[in-house]
């Protein structure tokens, strides 16, 4: 399949933005959500040697910070990669030493604990940051990282928002030669690279729509795992004001903090912490555009208590002629088969391996079969250690900033469409979001 647009392409792809144009100016208002503010150009950074770990920091250590700093810690303790976790950062000194402690058990030599990311990555020595930090602070983690000459790999979901995220993406193309990655690991599931590769070898067709999901349960209520710890506080082992950040000062709540993706001024969450997870890989595997039109339904079901939805229903159209049905929920665990429609075909996805199911109409001309997965073991390693492999070698991104900032014009316009009824769409070449 050639990736050349015909002129029947370029000519609907056109009349499709001059539509959504045109659609914009008949709605109430508009609302630019992209970035004129000037990116400075960032510190050049250093680069591993031959023979030499590479040197990584990591900002946030909670629940899935320490468990980077494990699982970097392990890869160098069981040679599976030439890797030194060197600093830690936390605005809480209870976690940060626990993670420290953690990281003793694993690696020799002692390790460099800040109480500020700005003093992490004046580190000269330091090649890569992770950031696991809330949503908030993303973005501005992650800028100021790639300005101060680190290779970044950011948790999903990349910002908090459209406008933060637009922001990012310019730093980052002002930036080409530092690596960046968005930690959405299903985009190194096998299966998807099996579709990947049978779509843009026209197999199955055109794909037309699909659907996905990330659903679960709990008897008490989502998120409530995470731990409040009395021995917080503020003022004295805790950075409260520091925590708060880019969204300005809030009283101290141990609840907020420990568990912040019930709320909704500091996450998304189902549609930020949950569904990016499966609709990143979808969106790769099928090569898509920009969204152009989200709309997205749900309620407060059961965890009435919870900011947050607990049930949420997306229907996502993108300018490639393509619709995306998501469903995420945290109040039953039996999600949608994760499939991709084609004119000619279907791709079960989601898995080790991709199955390939022909339309009656062209069962002559597309047989069934099983893709046997490419590659094993554990999605969130193979990215981490893709991470590290392209801070070595310079290859491209596994999961680059252009998808994940398409993932957040989901994100930004499904969430609005859940608090503020209606659908909402989106003009890339403008960068404008307007209620339809």
């Amino acid at each position: 399949m050639t990736t050349r647009k015909s002129r029947r392409d370029f000519i609907r792809t056109t009349a499709g933005a001059a539509a959504a144009v045109s659609a914009m100016s008949g709605s109430a208002w508009a609302e630019y959500v992209g970035c004129d503010d000037p990116v400075p150009q960032g510190t050049p950074g250093a680069a591993p040697a031959a023979g030499e770990p590479v040197r990584i920091g990591v900002i946030g250590t909670g629940g899935m910070g320490t468990g980077h700093v494990e699982a970097f810690a392990r890869f160098a303790r069981n040679n599976t990669a030439d890797v030194r976790v060197e600093a830690l950062c936390d605005v809480c000194e209870p976690r940060l030493q626990a993670a420290k402690k953690k990281l003793a058990a694993l690696q020799d030599g002692d390790v460099a604990t800040y109480g500020q990311a700005r003093d992490l990555l004046a580190r000269t020595d330091i090649h890569g940051v992770v950031i696991a930090s809330p949503e908030h602070w993303h973005a501005r983690h992650a800028e100021e990282a790639l300005l101060a000459g680190k290779d970044v790999y950011v948790e999903k979901p990349m910002t908090l928002n459209l406008k933060d995220a637009l922001r990012l993406r310019k730093v980052v193309q002002k930036h080409p030669e530092r690596v960046f990655v968005v930690g959405t690991q299903y985009v190194m599931t096998p299966s998807y690279s099996a579709a990947q590769q049978l779509i843009a070898e026209g197999t199955i067709g055109k794909p037309v729509w699909s659907q996905t999901s990330y659903c679960r349960n709990s008897k008490d209520g989502e998120w409530l795992y995470y731990e409040i710890d009395p021995e917080w506080k503020p003022g004295v082992n805790l950075d409260w004001k520091t925590w708060c950040g880019p969204l300005g000062q809030a009283p101290w709540d141990p609840a907020i903090y420990a568990r912040w993706r019930r709320y909704r001024r500091y996450s998304t969450g189902i549609i930020g912490d949950l569904l990016v997870h499966q609709i990143t890989p979808m969106i790769m595997a099928m090569n898509l555009g920009w969204p152009t039109r989200v709309v997205a339904s749900g309620g407060h079901y059961i965890d009435k208590a919870m900011e947050n939805h607990d049930q949420v229903n997306i229907n996502v159209e993108f300018e490639d002629e393509h619709t995306m049905i998501v469903a995420g929920s945290t109040c039953n665990e039996l999600g949608l088969e994760k499939v991709i429609h084609g004119r000619k075909g279907n791709l079960f996805v989601g898995g080790q391996t991709a199955t390939l199911r022909p339309e009656q109409l062209f069962a002559d001309e597309v047989d069934e079969r099983q893709i046997p997965a490419a590659g094993r073991g554990d999605s969130q390693n193979n990215l981490r250690l893709a991470w590290l492999d392209c801070i070595r070698t310079r290859k491209p991104s596994p999961s680059p900033v252009d998808l994940g900032t398409k993932v957040m014009v989901i994100v930004d316009l499904a969430t609005r469409s859940l608090w503020e009824g209606g659908a909402f769409g989106y003009v890339p070449e403008k960068h404008k979001v307007y209620r339809i």
